[in-house]
């Protein structure tokens, strides 16, 4: 198979950051990288600006770490309390998932949190206090604190938050 070398002009998920050279197949760069203008034949003229590239993902980088902390410290403060529906033994119905934690955290906190982040190893099925790990980024990370409690039927999810 041929192969080619690219260099990229944004983030692609899989492949790379901007300012990347990555070796791809000759047709997915010819047909696809090239002319939806993701990235560049890594020419010796093309190589000689790979230095302004590197400094406009070093500033999106700086920026997504900044955002990430600011988020982070904001889901340190919040309380969480969830309810989770039992039945007359005590026995619950359903789970929390990283789901009702996400819409959780948007109703009470306007903060919009990809439910990928949330790492919940399984669903909740009791009742307690919980430090759920969260990863905003791959250098931070926080703990967001959720309390569940028995709900009656008929009752959802509910947040409130800590800030006020």
């Amino acid at each position: 198979m041929a192969h080619a070398q690219v260099i990229l002009k944004e983030q692609i998920k899989g492949l790379g950051a901007e300012a990347d050279v990555v070796n791809v197949k000759r047709g997915f760069a010819r047909n696809f990288l090239v002319p939806q203008g993701k990235a560049y034949e890594a020419t010796p003229g093309n190589l000689r600006h790979l230095n302004q590239l590197k400094a406009q993902r070093a500033e999106r980088e700086a920026k997504e770490i900044q955002e990430a902390e600011k988020t982070a410290a904001k889901l340190k403060k919040l309380k969480l309390n969830l309810s989770l529906q039992t039945g007359q033994g005590g026995k619950a119905f359903g789970s929390i998932t990283t789901i009702d934690i996400a819409k959780a955290v948007a109703e009470s906190a306007k903060i919009e949190l990809d439910r990928h982040h949330i790492e919940l190893e399984k669903p909740i099925k009791n009742t307690g206090s919980f430090e759920i790990p969260v990863k905003l980024h791959r250098d931070v990370s926080c703990f967001l604190k959720l309390t569940v409690t028995a709900g009656e039927e008929g009752e959802q999810a509910q947040g409130d938050s800590a800030e006020g």
